[in-house]
């Protein structure tokens, strides 16, 4: 056994691989450095919106439903452990703690008198998590625990933070300059490093297009959209959306990235719309209708597309479009998505 459990919890909260694996690791070898009788650790939703059980350790599953439910978001949120202090035990609260419901109905019928509950921040003040170690014995926790349990949480916020897996991902995008991540009530958060950008307000339809490729599963996607308005006056980014893994998918569904749209192949912007209206199956008669144009001059786009792409049929101008991310989804125009 390491002399210093900073040393051994580090390695555990560094160690690659699923979450709820290694929470539960965590949890263990914090039970060689503090004691305590049960424990329960919970990832916050990234919009402060409720917690998501995590791991336990020797909680029964009754007692475990009820840490899971409805009203233990609000006791955290009184308590104030939503946010970056020292733990907090029940004899520190103003009031009896019998007074909420967590503990009359839950953690007190199942043996538990005393606690240390506490948020779980990374540095940049982020609240990604929740934990909570309880005892049987009815003595306050010591002094000399508080201060244990307070120098470690920083490694264990550090080992359960959902975002570092996609901010791994993230870095693969080449010059994204801005992203957010879903939360599962369908929200956005900023993903920590990137800016927020206009493309990401309320209603946007970057972000319907986004969902839309969540819901269906695909892990990736990638698709350029114009900037100022359908026309593009101001050009075109690239959106990348990337599925969460499945060890962070529980509370960060996905995320979406902003990067300068890069090699158009000397596309227009008309091109590229009739480009989009292609890939989604349409035939030149409903791409004219869609655009108002005359399927004269749809004909002629798709000659000049052939060319720059270098594509014999339409079919395989579609299939090099879409696999280099030359997709206009037709969302951003007047009709939506087949």
């Amino acid at each position: 056994m390491t002399a210093d459990p900073t040393l051994r919890l580090a390695e555990i909260a560094d160690t690659p691989g699923r979450l709820p694996e290694r929470a539960q690791a965590l949890l263990h070898e914090l039970g060689r450095h503090i004691p305590f009788d049960a424990s329960w650790m919970a990832l916050a939703e990234p919009r402060g919106t409720g917690y998501t059980p995590l791991a336990s350790t020797s909680l029964d599953q009754r007692t475990i439903q009820c840490l899971s439910g409805p009203q233990l978001p609000h006791h955290i949120e009184v308590t104030g452990t939503d946010r970056a202090r020292a733990p907090l035990s029940p004899s520190d609260l103003p009031h009896p703690a019998e007074e909420l419901s967590t503990w009359a109905e839950c953690l007190i019928p199942a043996g538990y008198h005393e606690a240390l509950a506490m948020a779980l921040v990374v540095p940049e003040t982020r609240h990604v998590g929740f934990l909570a170690l309880f005892s049987a014995r009815r003595q306050a926790p010591t002094e000399a625990m508080l201060r244990r349990l307070r120098r470690l949480s920083p490694i264990l916020a550090r080992g359960i933070d959902p975002m570092r897996s996609l901010l791994t991902a993230a870095r693969l995008v080449q010059g994204a300059v801005a992203g957010v991540v879903f939360s599962m009530d369908g929200g956005t958060a900023p993903l920590p490093g990137l800016t927020d950008d206009v493309l990401f307000a309320g209603g946007s339809g970057v972000l319907g297009v986004a969902r839309a490729a969540i819901g269906a599963g695909r892990v990736y996607t990638s698709f350029l959209w114009p900037r100022g308005g359908r026309h593009a006056p101001d050009g075109h980014v690239r959106v990348t959306v990337m599925t969460g893994t499945d060890d962070v998918s529980r509370v960060v569904p996905g995320m979406v990235l902003l990067s300068p749209a890069a090699d158009l192949r000397g596309l227009t912007h008309r091109e590229l719309e009739v480009l989009g209206l292609l890939i989604e199956g349409c035939a030149n008669q409903e791409i004219a209708r869609a655009l108002v144009v005359a399927p004269r001059t749809v004909a002629t786009h798709l000659e000049h597309i052939l060319v720059k792409l270098e594509a014999p049929s339409r079919t395989l101008a579609a299939v090099r479009a879409e696999r280099a991310g030359l997709y206009v989804p037709a969302r951003t125009g007047a009709r939506g998505r087949r």
